[in-house]
C-alpha cells in the first residue's frame, strides 16, 4: 500500500470518528476492518491515532487560521482532510509540509466538493508558514 493509499485509509477512519466520538481509536479501526471498509496499515493507523490524540490542538489551530468561517461550518470531509494534514505538519518531521499539503489537496479533490481543494490548500499553506 502506498502512503497516498494509507492516507486515504486514515481519512476514512478520521471521518468515521466524527460520528463515533465515544468509540476509541482501536474500536473504530476494528469495526471498520470487520466491515471491510479499512485495510489495516501501520502508517494509516499511526496518522489516525495521532489525530485522535491531538484533535483539540489540531482543530484549534485550524480554527485560528479560518477567515470568516467557523469550524462547525466546515464540511466534515474537508475537516477530516485538514486534521490529517495538520497532524503531519505539526507532528511528523519526516514528512515535508509540501507533501502533506499536496496529499490533502488530492484527497479533497476526490472526497470533497469542487472548490474545496483551494480552501484546503489555503488553510494548510497558512498553517505551514506559521508553524
Amino acid at each position: 500500500m502506498t502512503r497516498s493509499e494509507a492516507r486515504e485509509q486514515a481519512f476514512k477512519l478520521v471521518f468515521n470518528r466524527m460520528f463515533n466520538k465515544q468509540s476509541t481509536a482501536d474500536e473504530i479501526i476494528n469495526n471498520m476492518t470487520e466491515a471491510g471498509e479499512y485495510e489495516p496499515n501501520d502508517f494509516s493507523a499511526e496518522l489516525f491515532k495521532g489525530v485522535c490524540e491531538n484533535v483539540q490542538d489540531i482543530d484549534s489551530l485550524i480554527e485560528k487560521n479560518l477567515v470568516r468561517w467557523t469550524l462547525s461550518r466546515i464540511p466534515k470531509t474537508v475537516l477530516a482532510v485538514l486534521e490529517i494534514s495538520v497532524y503531519e505538519i505539526l507532528y511528523r518531521e519526516d514528512i515535508p509540509d509540501s507533501v502533506s499539503i499536496n496529499e490533502a489537496v488530492n484527497l479533497s479533490k476526490v472526497y470533497c466538493s469542487d472548490n474545496d481543494h483551494s480552501f484546503v490548500n489555503c488553510i494548510l499553506g497558512t498553517v505551514a508558514r506559521n508553524k
